[in-house]
């Protein structure tokens, strides 16, 4: 097990207490135990650090002497600290190159790339060294795919996408699928538009499972460096998702759309087509935006959550509100008129 010290010779901060301490993993205030690294990063759980049995915890400069029988790694961010030595304690498996004799290859491996059994390799296909390509994944003609990728069991990549260094793609993403563009006759039948755009993935990204990306109608579709894209989301074809951005899961981005770098929506988040998304800006839970946001910052349009008799009541008086208006209006009319003949009353006869 590495020690304290080691950890912080490692990956920085303070050390306060006994560097000879050995843990073995990082886990929760209320659930650790002996050889764990427990953190603290809101102020309010600090009952919960105070009966903690961690062997150590990761806090912040202002909690050094929180616990003074225990050795403290001292940051700035013990949230951020915590993900950095969970890497440590959690490394991804190890890489075992070869193609399983049971995979469809129509196109040449590199020696240090796996590809799992069942999956299928189209012509034209390209990897760089250590990609990983789990079962039953399928890998379109002319996709490239960066160093040090991975792509778990049952992913599906239509042609020509490309796939940059270090990304993961969890199980049933589908990448590059048709975007949902038709043009209507005038008797109401659809006449498909074929997209024959591609979609385009940084360095660095992660995509959740059975989330969708759409390839672009003309254009492409662009998922910059570190964007983190969560399960069961619909991108569609031409969006833009600026570096850095983060979409929790069942979001949903419509056509032609470009979200800013730095973003991040919430569950549920809606985004109408052909809108742009500054940078920096914050969406919360299930907000539905129908046009364009210039500025950074947070934006909620969501209701909170109410018993059912609040919300029935307050709904009532919803269906009303166009009424309410128009007799707000009328009042504000006659008022006007009112204090228009007080201020110029008409001439006497004399």
């Amino acid at each position: 097990m590495p020690r304290i010290d080691a950890l912080v010779a490692q990956l920085g901060g303070e050390l306060a207490g006994d560097g000879n301490v050995e843990v073995c993993r990082v886990a929760t205030l209320e659930q650790a135990g002996e050889g764990d690294l427990a953190f603290l990063a809101n102020p309010k759980y600090l009952g919960q650090l105070k009966a903690s049995r961690a062997a150590a915890f990761i806090v912040k400069p202002a909690q050094r002497d929180v616990v003074d029988d225990r050795p403290r790694i001292l940051t700035s961010d013990p949230y951020l600290y915590f993900a950095r030595a969970s890497q440590c304690f959690n490394p991804p498996p190890p890489l075992v190159p070869g193609v399983h004799p049971h995979a469809t290859v129509h196109a040449p491996v590199p020696p240090t790339v796996f590809i799992g059994p069942g999956a299928v390799v189209e012509e034209g296909a390209s990897f760089g060294d250590g990609v990983s390509i789990g079962a039953n994944s399928y890998i379109g003609r002319g996709v490239s795919i960066g160093r040090g990728t991975r792509i778990y069991p049952n992913v599906t990549i239509y042609a020509n996408c490309v796939l940059g260094e270090n990304c993961i793609v969890h199980a049933g993403a589908v990448i590059g699928s048709d975007g949902f563009g038709f043009a209507r006759e005038s008797t109401g039948a659809w006449v498909k538009i074929p997209q024959v755009g591609r979609v385009l993935i940084g360095n660095d990204v992660e995509i959740g499972s059975n989330t969708s990306i759409d390839r672009g109608a003309i254009d492409d579709t662009v998922i910059a460096d570190g964007v983190k894209l969560d399960n069961q989301i619909q991108i569609a074809h031409n969006v833009h998702i600026g570096q850095y951005s983060a979409i929790a899961g069942s979001a949903g981005i419509a056509g032609s759309s470009h979200i800013g770098a730095r973003c991040m929506l919430g569950g549920q988040v809606g985004i109408s087509g052909h809108l742009s998304i500054a940078d920096d800006v914050t969406i919360s839970a299930r907000t539905m935006v129908i046009k364009s946001i210039r500025e950074p910052g947070v934006y909620t349009g969501g209701l909170p959550q109410q018993t059912h008799a609040e919300w029935t009541k307050n709904f009532a008086h919803l269906r009303h509100l166009d009424a309410l208006a128009n007799k707000i209006r009328q009042l504000e009319q006659r008022l006007a008129k009112q204090e228009d003949t007080k201020g110029n009353p008409s001439p006497s006869c004399s």
